[in-house]
């Protein structure tokens, strides 16, 4: 047959035609397997998620669990506000950026648009506070003290306020109780960010979106046992959004409360005199500077001998946890965290740290017994010590002659626990030391708790400092290359200082060991781990964690699960020590004791109080207070920065506080239905069969009057002037 050019594009066309059934054939037989993948290998699955890609959830939060005090009255609850929310999404999916749908907010609500904008504008490392921190898809409260008024006219015109809601919300609220505030022990909260909702979302306690965190405090602590559990409701929508029926309901669960072993009327009357006491001492003119102490901050403890749980801790500048209610104001979160106002947020008596001064002797009186020295040997108490070619005087430079420790702790003798330091650091090697030191000194300061963690159940607790030998070597080879750069032999104070510490700032000196003797120097101490220690030498050596803390009741208030205390250890003396001890803490509040002045008339056969007054020494400020005290049941610990001696600033507010608590005037006198709290309290609050707790009422505390502070006169020989107190 013979080829004509039509037969040749006839079977051109048709090779053409067949690669393109082979083509379309393929692709349907491609389709139809994925069809039958989809529809009948993974039907169910996709199915499964077809189903719940349209599947809106309504989360209700939980309300969160109050905070009571040991009586059962509230420290932190809730209260039903109208709150004013915007939805960030809903916003920024208008042309303006909800620009003017605020603006028109703002004038509803009686805030400058200025303020309504930064309520709503995300938090990150550009964005000054105030802004939120929260998650940018749950609704932003723009205030949570709207009027009823105001509310009407946002849900009435919800054409003029789209993305705005107004509704009735169970909100945060810190009554303070008579007066206390509680504020650092309390904390506050602020929403949860994306971050921490990752973190938690595989764990047995998640967060919702609409959650509320503690940040502080105890709410922080116990944020888990408070938050409850939120309801969530979900419902099956179609394409249009309408609800086609409800797919799923998680009913919610209240938070539990949280008892605390604080007594709202003895946290009242502590805030009251620390504050009095710093106010007071500001119209006092220092001796040494010549100038008006400035008293900048102050913290006082208040704890339970043998358990450790705190009755009322107080920290001086403090602040209206309510500020946080609802989002804070910029005006506000600028008080709060600006150098003037010293930062309120701070609690001083777990955060802040001193040289512990005279206070600290308790430490040393122990060490020296541990190193060999007898507690009731004669050891001098001279008017000055001499060392290096330097004089070290005692305070006001007076002497007592040969004394016991015992006597070393009631007159405060520094000259005594220079010398008993600088024999061992002349025993341990001195500058060489020896393989085998024992460094008496150090090692007693850190088994007395110092140093480290009380393990209080608050969070950022600091350690303090004690600077021993490996501390120095330490923090030599931090700042070495400073101390070198900036030092000069034969400069300034300050330059001489930073030549001598980049020549041998690693070593031990003589004069490092008789500052830390008397808790001078680098030592750096907190409230809370004082107030431990002079608690275990009351409770006959016990080291207990410190607790806020007392017990969780459920929402129901049928299962109460109780806070035990918890030791964590144990001071490094025998019981006859710790007799010692305790009989020259009691010595000091007795005639001729550094605080007789101050107890004048306290009845000692009924109710044996023991003290030790303590003024630190900080290079470049004023003298810092302090005064560690303890009964048989309670240890009170206060100290003020910059505020003076220990007996002199701190003296009068520790006396007022005992006198609340055991019904005590300044002469001794007992009234019982005046007694705060003359016992721990051992009982938890009554929970009525609705799962609600009974309270009793606070009464505001009353300050004596000015007639009353005037102590008698003491029997026995004349208490020093004020002016050569410890």
């Amino acid at each position: 047959m013979t080829n004509t050019p039509e037969t040749g594009r006839t079977s051109r066309v048709q090779i053409r035609l067949v690669i393109v059934q082979v083509l379309i054939c393929s692709m349907l037989a491609t389709l139809g397997g994925r069809l039958w993948y989809i529809q009948i290998r993974n039907g169910d699955e996709y199915s499964y998620e077809a189903r719940h890609n349209h599947v809106q959830r309504v989360v209700q939060p939980a309300v969160r669990g109050p905070i009571l005090d040991a009586r059962g009255v509230a420290l932190a609850d809730n209260e039903t506000r109208l709150v004013v929310s915007a939805s960030r999404t809903a916003l920024m999916k208008m042309k303006d950026k909800g620009k003017g749908v605020l603006t028109r907010l703002a004038g509803v609500l009686d805030m400058t648009p200025k303020e309504v904008a930064e309520k709503v504008r995300i938090c990150d490392s550009e964005t000054p506070a105030p802004c939120w921190n929260g998650s940018p898809y749950q609704p932003i409260p723009v205030t949570s003290e709207a009027t009823t008024q105001q509310a009407l006219q946002i849900r009435e015109r919800p054409e003029e306020f789209p993305g705005i809601t107004a509704e009735p919300t169970a909100v945060r609220r810190y009554p303070a109780p008579g007066g206390a505030r509680t504020a650092q022990v309390l904390g506050y909260l602020s929403p949860v960010t994306d971050e921490e909702i990752q973190k938690a979302k595989n764990t047995d306690s998640p967060h919702l979106r609409s959650d509320q965190v503690g940040r502080s405090g105890i709410e922080r602590t116990y944020d888990r046992e408070l938050r409850g559990k939120a309801a969530v409701t979900s419902y099956e929508v179609d394409n249009l959004g309408r609800v086609m029926g409800q797919t799923r309901s998680d009913p919610g669960v209240p938070g539990s409360t949280l008892v605390t072993s604080i007594d709202a009327r003895v946290q009242a009357v502590a805030e009251f005199e620390l504050q009095q006491a710093m106010k007071t001492v500001r119209q006092e003119t220092d001796k040494i500077t010549g100038r008006k102490y400035e008293a900048d901050a102050g913290a006082v403890v208040v704890m339970e001998s043998k358990t450790g749980r705190i009755v009322a801790m107080a920290s001086q500048p403090d602040y209206d946890p309510n500020a946080w209610v609802g989002g804070i104001s910029a005006k506000d979160y600028a008080r709060l965290t600006s150098k003037n106002s010293n930062y309120p947020l701070l609690n001083r008596a777990i955060q802040g740290q001193a040289p512990a001064g005279s206070i600290f002797k308790v430490v040393s009186a122990s060490a020296a017994v541990r190193a060999g020295y007898a507690f009731d040997s004669r050891y001098n108490c001279s008017s000055s010590y001499s060392l290096g070619g330097r004089s070290f005087a005692n305070f006001e430079s007076k002497g007592h002659g040969p004394i016991t420790l015992g006597e070393a702790l009631k007159f405060s003798c520094n000259t005594v626990f220079y010398a008993l330091g600088h024999k061992e650091w002349q025993r341990d090697g001195g500058l060489t030391p020896k393989k085998d030191a024992h460094d008496w000194f150090y090692r007693t300061a850190r088994e007395f708790g110092l140093g480290s963690e009380t393990g209080v159940d608050l969070p950022n607790e600091v350690t303090g400092r004690i600077p021993d030998r490996q501390w120095k070597k330490s923090f030599w080879k931090a700042n070495k290359d400073a101390w070198c750069k900036q030092g000069k032999k034969g400069g300034t104070y300050v330059e001489q200082i930073a030549y001598e510490s980049c020549l041998e700032g690693n070593q031990l000196k003589a004069f490092d060991s008789i500052n830390f003797a008397i808790g001078q120097g680098d030592v750096l101490v907190t409230p809370i781990q004082m107030a431990t220690a002079y608690a275990a030498i009351s409770n006959g050596g016990t080291l207990y964690n410190p607790t806020v803390g007392k017990a969780v009741i459920s929402p129901d208030g049928k299962r109460t699960d109780v806070i035990q205390p918890t030791p964590h250890g144990r001071l490094p003396v025998d019981a006859e020590t710790l007799k010692d001890l305790d009989k020259g803490l009691r010595m000091v509040v007795e005639p001729g004791g550094t605080a007789a002045w101050r107890f004048g008339g306290w009845p000692q056969d009924k109710i044996p109080m023991r003290a030790k007054t303590g003024t630190a020494q900080v290079y470049g400020k004023q003298t810092t207070s302090w005064l560690a005290t303890y009964t048989d049941d309670f240890t009170i610990v206060m100290t003020i920065s910059q505020g003076g001696t220990g007996s002199g600033a701190s003296g009068p507010a520790v006396r007022n506080i005992y006198n609340a608590m055991y019904g005590l005037d300044m002469e001794g006198g007992f009234d019982p239905a005046r007694a705060l709290l003359p016992k721990p309290q051992t009982k938890l609050p009554a929970v009525r069969p609705d799962g609600t707790i009974e309270a009793p009422e606070v009464k505001p505390y009353v300050p004596p009057s000015p007639e009353d502070l005037a102590p008698p006169a003491l029997a026995g020989p004349p208490a020093p002037p004020p002016s050569w107190q410890d």
